[in-house]
């Protein structure tokens, strides 16, 4: 048995109908007391005023620092053992933490890596239409298809939101600063975990969250980087050989179970040097 706690950690820059949505689903689908974490970048869209009005722990900054450094600012505010990153424009379906607890009291230890299955209109691991903002979202239809989907753990995933224990967040860092503003600092997050033994990487079906399509990164005042430079450059490979090769998919195949080191072979030889 476990203590079902979590620090949800959620960096935010400008999305207040998002947030408010994203503050709904985790009061009133969550089971169990969680921390929830934000970090706010400007926030003068009355973001800053509603978390200071809310029960929320939080961190700011005047100007935007991305999502890694957002990320390292909020997690100085950690008081769980279990630590969940989300996105700010993510509904959280009923009875999620319930999921997550039933996964991790199946593992015997806590190297496991464990994401959410991202159910969106459009560019998700379930490309369900439940509407494209907080405005005309269906909250009755992505119920109903939460009580009634099928579909497996899947295997691999390195989307958001996803959930670590504390102890390998310590080790690893958390996400890695260079990655800033984002791009890339998943799959380099789950490269860190790799190397320090974690071999479980597994999409909890159960746990679904309807998310709107990464708003924050489509905005256009925001600096993109090269994550898939700055991951080539640090590992040797890119973020794609790591999917492939190493998680084996792209977090839509069927969970199998712990993945083994991978083999080298003529067609991994082959993607390495392209």
């Amino acid at each position: 048995f476990i203590l079902m706690k979590i620090s949800i950690i959620v960096p935010t820059f400008n999305n207040l109908n998002y947030l408010k949505l994203l503050c709904q689903s985790l009061i009133d689908n969550s089971n169990y007391e969680h921390q929830i974490i934000f970090h706010i970048n400007d926030g003068s869209d009355g973001t800053l005023d509603f978390i200071k009005k809310s029960n929320f722990s939080y961190t700011y900054s005047e100007n935007n620092i991305g999502l890694c450094s957002s990320m390292k600012e909020a997690s100085k505010l950690i008081k769980n053992d279990y630590i969940l990153y989300s996105h700010d424009d993510m509904f959280f379906c009923k009875n999620w933490d319930i999921f997550l607890k039933e996964a991790i009291e199946k593992e015997k230890s806590n190297l496991f890596y464990f994401s959410g299955t991202n159910v969106s209109y459009k560019d998700g691991i379930i490309d369900f239409d439940c509407g494209n903002s907080p405005e005309n979202f269906d909250f009755s239809k992505f119920n109903k298809f939460c009580e009634n989907d099928k579909t497996p753990d899947l295997q691999g995933s390195h989307w958001a939101p996803h959930l670590v224990h504390k102890d390998l967040w310590n080790k690893t860092g958390g996400f890695s600063l260079e990655f800033n503003p984002g791009d890339g600092s998943d799959p380099d997050f789950c490269m860190k975990l790799w190397n320090e033994g974690v071999r479980t990487f597994k999409c909890i079906s159960k746990f679904k969250v309807y998310h709107f399509g990464s708003v924050t990164t489509r905005k256009r005042d925001i600096k993109k980087n090269n994550g898939t430079k700055v991951f080539l450059l640090k590992y040797g490979f890119n973020p794609r050989f790591f999917r492939k090769f190493y998680l084996k998919g792209d977090g839509k195949e069927k969970f199998l179970g712990p993945l083994d080191n991978p083999k080298i072979n003529p067609n991994m030889i082959l993607n390495l040097i392209i």
